[in-house]
């Protein structure tokens, strides 16, 4: 382990102020036809995506004066949803994305946090109602292929765990884009090459549930009580089900299945995005807390939190970049920020913090990038100046340090 002296206050507020300055001149701006500003991750990533909808959220919590930045980011992606329901994972300069579902905090939960900054917006509350419906129902359309009850993840950047053994292992041939026959293919078309695909994930699974969950308390605030139970009854269903195919009651934790119902015992950061969509009631994602991810032989590194657990044998660095089977990431960190104050796990939320801040203060190679060395704490090369790192390093010193 890298042992990082604590950064002073001046460190910070230069630092506060590189990443202002940053922002404001490359990340805070229109784009595709956006109503006004969104925010863009990196010059590494081109455009805004789906998995990348928490940042303006996240913005909007740092700087409340720019609240309209989570709506417009929002608005903008529910401008090119497809006639069918489907939600692009990215709008590019010249392309807008249709290949992947990339779906990594339920859009319905980032919608119901830019309703509560944006309350002077009567219609955008129907807005989200109406598109997070469209989206759940497009989900229910093309990706339940199996029947089970769970959607189905086609190829892996579905998940967003770019180079993640969980998404090249045993043959799964699909860990980047979706093709079929080496031809790439929009998300509604399953992949029919592959020993392994249609796979249920519970990271997408959570995701769906969240939805529904989101939808309810929507149709409650729209005075629709009938509508708010029946999403309730049918994210009940979801959650039955995750239960049912995708949780190990001895190991307790949530693995991917594969088509022929095998499960692929990869203990992946994944395991998150079930606590945060709120899958597990508290007493037993606490549990899995302290037995997994509050572990320093599992995910607490002495830089939090890896991507697959460190004793995981899938574990390896095998690559210098953009690794979800090794590294600690930007988006884990921030999203972080999401559930560990409802598991009430504040002071192990604001060790985290220390821990990046101490480790993006004493950088002396890539900006405020997209991941850490989880043993080391140093940056791994690629995408500096990302927007999850910047937005968590802001958030983290005005918590710790009142930056």
């Amino acid at each position: 382990m890298t042992e990082y002296p604590s950064p002073t206050k001046e460190v910070l507020h230069e630092q506060k102020e590189r990443i202002l300055a940053r922002i404001y001149d490359h990340h805070l701006r229109r784009w595709g036809g956006s109503e006004g500003n969104v925010f863009f991750i990196s010059d590494t990533y081109p455009g805004v995506w789906t998995e990348h909808l928490y940042d303006g959220v996240s913005w909007a919590d740092y700087m409340p004066d720019e609240h309209d930045v989570s709506k417009n980011h929002i608005r903008l992606f529910l401008s090119k949803q497809t006639a069918a329901g489907q939600i692009p994972c990215y709008i590019w300069a010249n392309e807008v994305g249709y290949g992947q579902t990339q779906e990594c905090v339920s859009v319905g939960s980032v919608c119901l946090e830019a309703i509560a900054q944006n309350p002077d917006d009567g219609a955008f509350l129907t807005e989200c109602y109406d598109a997070v419906s469209r989206w759940v129902g497009w989900l229910y359309d093309k990706r339940m292929t199996m029947k089970t009850g769970l959607i189905e993840m086609f190829c892996g950047y579905d998940t967003g765990h770019d180079n993640s053994a969980r998404l090249a292992w045993d043959g799964f041939k699909h860990h980047g884009n979706h093709t079929v026959n080496g031809v790439r293919q929009d998300a509604d078309v399953p992949p029919t090459d592959s020993d392994v695909l249609p796979m249920l994930a519970p990271d997408m699974n959570a995701c769906f549930y969240g939805n529904h969950m989101a939808l309810a308390k929507m149709a409650e605030l729209l005075g629709k009580p009938g509508e708010a139970a029946d999403w309730r009854e049918k994210g009940g269903a979801v959650r039955r089900r995750m239960f049912e195919l995708l949780w190990d009651e001895n190991d307790q934790f949530f693995y991917d299945v594969d088509k022929h119902g095998e499960m692929r015992k990869i203990r992946s950061i994944s395991i998150t995005n079930v606590i945060s969509e709120g899958v597990m009631e508290p007493t037993l994602a606490n549990k899995v807390f302290d037995r997994y991810l509050h572990n320093e032989n599992e995910f607490w590194t002495p830089y939090p939190f890896p991507a697959v657990s460190s004793a995981d044998p899938h574990w390896v660095q095998n690559l210098p970049g953009n690794s979800w089977g090794f590294y600690s990431q930007g988006l884990t960190a921030l999203r972080s920020m999401r559930w560990m104050p409802a598991l009430g796990r504040t002071a192990e939320m604001e060790e985290l913090m220390r821990r990046w801040v101490s480790a993006w203060s004493h950088s002396e190679t890539t900006q405020f990038g997209q991941e850490l060395h989880p043993l080391t704490g140093k940056p791994s090369q690629c995408s500096q100046w990302y927007s999850s790192c910047m937005l968590y390093f802001l958030h983290s010193i005005r918590r710790l340090y009142g930056v």
